[in-house]
């Protein structure tokens, strides 16, 4: 099995296209598992889609990875094959340990992206396309980002996408201090419209600024449990509400990512006869406004770009302290995994030499028979060869974390022609003789 991945970002492609991709993506793990066992992790966030993959054929897993997302996102399958880069295993290991710190994000040091690393795998592994390579990968990521959130200065400063695009909405209210950007959340009517992670994120970095009077709204009608699951402090709203919240709104926040946009029109008309700017903040990859809603009148709109351009620059100590960390997370991660690949070699030499053994045993019992002291004999040969077998396997985890399991192979095949470890080597024949309570203590004591 071989683990790579694809990665389409803000950094390569337009929001528009990654929301594209995102919207294809939902049926990748389905198309790999449906007749392999193959499996797939799908990280999809406001500015970038992934796919991590593990799979026997890896070019033909890419290829299904491929058309399952243009057949789903309408694009073509030339397009979205070049709209992804490839990554091999190292590569696809060390792109999510640092997208998972934040050291890949819009916003550098964003601590939202730790949690949708997480739940990405919750998510594949309730629909049953985790295998263990990806979750001991993506374990490994999220363990990784909470070092980083925990131990460094880039994690203490607490940025993200929402954050940024709070302060945008403070700077475009002109407001300079913090007794000033207090007293407005305390006194604004914000409308934040859905109710998924974002919209919870959002809720809770409100609540810091001062906010009092959040109405939430959601076409699901999953805002009044939203709201209770919170504390009870914002204003849930219904459909017939919506209107009347969106001509009294100071602030405006879009996080639903849902198939319908409000368009200028529409905006228009809900705004008409309000005697207050307001301030649009749109979280939402897939637009849950037009942008032309930016310019209307007494409109101020704010989007995932803007917040791109807009994200600060995290100090450079910072980032490099989060980045060491990364990296002895990631070294250690890939010696632990380079030392499995060892274990079909070790399990080719041990099975070759017990093979020999049980041959020689098997001359034993057929000139003295199933006796107790053939069973001794055999007992005490099997306690040799796990011996003499130690050494050699330690050696063989060793030069596999280095990179050298080829060397142990070549010796395998050179000393004592075992074939290179590619298939599930042969069952060892069994004892010939049938075992007693007695030497089944003896043999575990």
């Amino acid at each position: 099995m071989t683990v790579f991945s694809l990665v389409a970002s803000h950094k390569d492609l337009s929001l528009d296209t990654v929301a594209r991709l995102s919207a294809g993506s939902a049926g990748v793990g389905s198309a790999l598992t449906s007749s392999t066992d193959d499996g797939a992790v799908v990280l999809a966030t406001c500015n970038r889609v992934e796919v991590y993959a593990d799979a026997r054929d890896a070019d033909a897993a890419r290829e299904r990875i491929v058309a399952a997302i243009a057949e789903q996102s309408g694009l073509p399958e030339d397009a979205v094959r070049s709209a992804f880069r490839v990554l091999d295993d190292d590569a696809s290991a060390r792109h999510l340990f640092e997208v998972g710190a934040g050291l890949d994000s819009a916003v550098v040091g964003e601590r939202e992206i730790a949690g949708q690393v997480r739940r990405a795998l919750v998510d594949a592994r309730d629909a049953g396309t985790a295998t263990g390579s990806l979750t001991r990968l993506f374990e490994s990521a999220t363990r990784t980002a909470k070092d980083v959130g925990s131990h460094t200065a880039l994690g203490a400063t607490g940025r993200s996408v929402v954050s940024v695009a709070l302060d945008l909405a403070e700077e475009l209210r002109g407001l300079t201090d913090a007794k000033a950007r207090r007293t407005f959340w305390q006194e604004a009517n914000v409308l934040l419209i859905g109710t998924g992670a974002y919209a919870g994120t959002t809720l809770a970095q409100l609540a810091d600024r001062g906010a009092q009077a959040v109405g939430v709204h959601s076409a699901s009608g999953r805002a009044a449990q939203f709201v209770a699951d919170r504390g009870g402090w914002a204003l849930a709203l219904g459909g017939a509400d919506v209107a009347g919240a969106v001509a009294e709104a100071d602030v405006i926040i879009g996080s639903s990512g849902g198939d319908r946009q409000i368009s200028p029109e529409r905006m228009a008309e809900l705004r008409r006869g309000a005697e207050r700017p307001v301030t649009v903040v749109d979280l939402a990859l897939s637009r849950d406004f037009d942008p032309a809603v930016g310019e209307l009148e007494g409109v101020d709109l704010i989007t995932l770009e803007s917040v791109r351009l807009a994200a600060p620059e995290q100090a450079q100590a910072a980032v490099a302290e989060a980045r060491g960390l990364v990296e002895t997370a990631l070294e250690e991660y890939t010696s632990a995994r380079r030392g499995r690949t060892a274990d079909a070699a070790i399990k080719a030499l041990r099975g070759h030499t017990m093979a020999a053994l049980d041959r020689e045993m098997e001359r034993v019992r057929a000139r003295h028979g199933c006796t107790a002291a053939a069973d001794e004999v055999q007992f005490a040969l099997r306690r040799m060869v796990n011996q003499l077998l130690h050494t050699p396997s330690v050696r063989a985890r060793e030069l596999a974390a280095q990179g050298r399991l080829d060397e142990f192979e070549h010796a395998l095949e050179v000393l004592f022609d075992i074939p290179v470890p590619g298939t599930r080597p042969a069952d060892a024949p069994g004892d010939a003789c049938p075992a007693t309570e007695a030497d089944d203590a003896r043999r575990t004591a």
